[in-house]
């Protein structure tokens, strides 16, 4: 399959220092956080990929962007072999771009104005990029893409606060499936859902996938999901990449410590009772991160050189991983 979507050593600083004045009289310094740092993957088009971690490890940030929410420190995003950064600079091709890439936000209750009806909210982006505008043929591209994601037509005539939570995530799905996009980026779309109706909304995300060809980034914390979902995962800790590597083969034989915390946690429904360590400690402070690896205050297989010498992402194996206990073959 040919790359859609490729990433390049992507980075995200934000400045969170304090204003001037506070600065000056108290002596502080500046103060920056390193949200997305060097972030490299690709996306072949009509798959999936998945990034998980704990909260603060930066998936968001990424999510945005690549949809051109925000714009990169340093590195790069292609899209179908063109600079995105490039592209949404330009008042004439950006329109063309942001069509075929959507995005699905995480809370269903905040990204739909509850003002608007429902036929409003998913006919918006056909007005915006000027693809019907004739109010006939509007209703009926609503209907089509409500019926898509299991609602019903007359639906359109209703609000927001009519629906239950997974019929709004539904609503914002239609609405990110008007312009007809190649690519969805989902930042978490079920973590505010119900576990069955989780279930009901990812079902319905697999079959659009299969039958319109779309590819996704798939941004969530819970690797059921996850493992439902994706064909390949990519494990962020603190703005990096620690892991990378095909759904089955991570999720058979993880190489990273983190990673195996991480599926350590998952509940064991089977009681198989398999020896379980679960993820110890708390992700450091973004502000002042560790030295050398950024998981090696939490890492049970930490040495002198974790702790003075950063990690590359090497690959191993069919496998991306940052670890130097990996590389030296002690675990």
């Amino acid at each position: 399959m040919s790359t859609l979507v490729e990433v390049q050593d992507l980075c995200k600083t934000f400045d969170v220092s304090a204003p001037w004045l506070e600065r000056v009289l108290e002596r502080k310094p500046r103060q920056f956080v390193h949200a997305v740092d060097g972030v490299s993957f690709a996306i072949a088009r009509g798959s999936t990929l998945a990034l998980v971690g704990e909260s603060g490890c930066g998936k968001s940030t990424v999510a945005r962007l690549l949809v051109g929410l925000f714009a990169p420190t340093n590195g790069r995003v292609r899209f179908d072999g063109e600079d995105t950064a490039a592209v949404l600079k330009s008042a004439a091709e950006a329109p063309r771009l942001r069509r075929r890439m959507q995005m699905i936000f995480q809370d269903p209750y905040a990204s739909l104005n509850p003002r608007w009806r429902v036929r409003d909210i998913v006919a918006e982006p056909l007005r915006e990029h000027g693809i019907l505008r004739e109010r006939r043929a509007l209703e009926a591209r609503v209907g089509e893409l409500l019926q898509q994601v299991g609602l019903a037509p007359a639906d359109a005539s209703k609000f927001p606060h009519q629906f239950s939570g997974g019929q709004r995530q539904r609503i914002s799905i239609a609405r990110a499936l008007a312009t007809q996009p190649e690519f969805l980026v989902c930042d978490e779309p079920t973590s505010a859902l119900d576990v069955s109706v989780q279930a009901q909304v990812l079902n319905i995300m697999k079959d659009l996938q299969r039958q319109q060809g779309l590819t996704y980034l798939f941004i969530s914390h819970n690797l059921a999901v996850v493992r439902h979902v994706s064909d390949e995962v990519g494990v962020m800790y603190l703005g990096r990449l620690v892991e990378l590597a095909p759904k089955r083969t991570l999720f058979a034989a993880p190489r990273h410590p983190y990673t195996r915390m991480l599926l350590d946690a998952i509940p064991d429904i089977h009681m198989t009772g398999r020896a379980r360590t679960p993820v110890q400690g708390e992700v450091p402070n973004p502000l002042n991160p560790p030295s050398g690896c950024a998981f090696h205050p939490r890492c049970p297989h930490a040495d002198a050189r974790c702790s003075a010498e950063r990690p590359q992402l090497v690959l191993r194996d069919g496998v991306q991983v940052a670890c130097h206990a990996v590389e030296e073959g002690r675990i």
